[in-house]
């Protein structure tokens, strides 16, 4: 199936490991332009490697912190500076602290809405007058199967990636004749540095795995594929949904 991502420039936030890198690698491979993004540098240039020399498509490597401000400023300046606009945009962050409502102090809340929500609309808000101009544009946001069924002791990521969707949902309605949808991903149990750490911490994660119908975790490119695919032409009657990528974790109906 040809997706029609051929030359689409493509920007993918926190991509040099994880999810936002089998991504970055997913659209690289489908032949988009692909700007990945990282805190560490070194990482960054050796996901940018790995990626060129897999596939034969140009790759950006800009190192950043979303979750700063002036970090935000900076990567936007110089994709607009070499691409003058994108064509998706693929919002993503790690994930915040793990631990319960008492745990936490109002410090690790206002980082989470930084990290996970702030963010978000900062990037979005600056891509969408390019895909607006063209007419095309995909947003695609990485959020977490806890947008829709809360997962125990992830107070902040239960709480805070919810707003992600309402925004998306809501920027669907308003961006829609535009020819730009907007859509969620919420992984589940994914076979990442982060699933490791959170089991090291608490071993009885691994449990999980009697919860999920498929009976494993999934693996980042099983993810990725999903993100591609609501990237692609074939997409362009799916605005405002959140699809989830967990093996039927997930259990309500809608």
């Amino acid at each position: 199936m040809d997706l029609g991502l051929k030359n689409k420039i493509a920007f993918v936030a926190a991509s040099s490991q994880g999810l936002g890198k089998s991504v970055a690698m997913e659209l690289a491979g489908e032949g988009a332009k692909v700007i990945i993004n990282g805190r560490d540098k070194d990482r960054l240039e050796k996901t940018k490697k790995e990626i060129t020399s897999a596939f034969n498509t140009e790759v950006t490597a800009l190192a950043g912190d979303l979750s700063d401000a002036d970090d935000r400023e900076w990567i936007v300046k110089e994709i607009i500076s070499k691409y003058d606009h994108i064509d998706i945009l693929v919002t993503n962050t790690g994930g915040p602290p793990s631990g319960k409502f008492e745990d936490l102090e109002q410090d690790d809340w206002d980082k989470a809405y930084q990290l996970l929500l702030a963010s978000a609309v900062s990037i979005i808000r600056s891509f969408i007058p390019g895909m607006k101009q063209q007419k095309w544009g995909r947003i695609i946001s990485i959020t977490s199967q806890a947008v829709k069924q809360p997962v125990d002791n992830l107070i902040l990521s239960n709480s805070v990636r919810a707003s992600v969707v309402g925004l998306n949902k809501t920027l669907a309605s308003e961006l829609g004749a535009y020819n730009i949808t907007v859509n969620n991903v919420m992984p589940g149990y994914t076979n990442t540095n982060r699933l490791k750490s959170l089991i090291d911490k608490n071993p009885e994660v691994e449990n999980a795995k009697k919860e999920i119908p498929l009976g494993r975790f999934g693996e980042p490119e099983e993810f990725a594929a999903a993100v591609a695919f609501l990237a692609s032409e074939r997409a362009s009657y799916i605005t405002g949904i959140s699809i989830a990528v967990d093996g039927g974790w997930i259990k309500n109906i809608l």
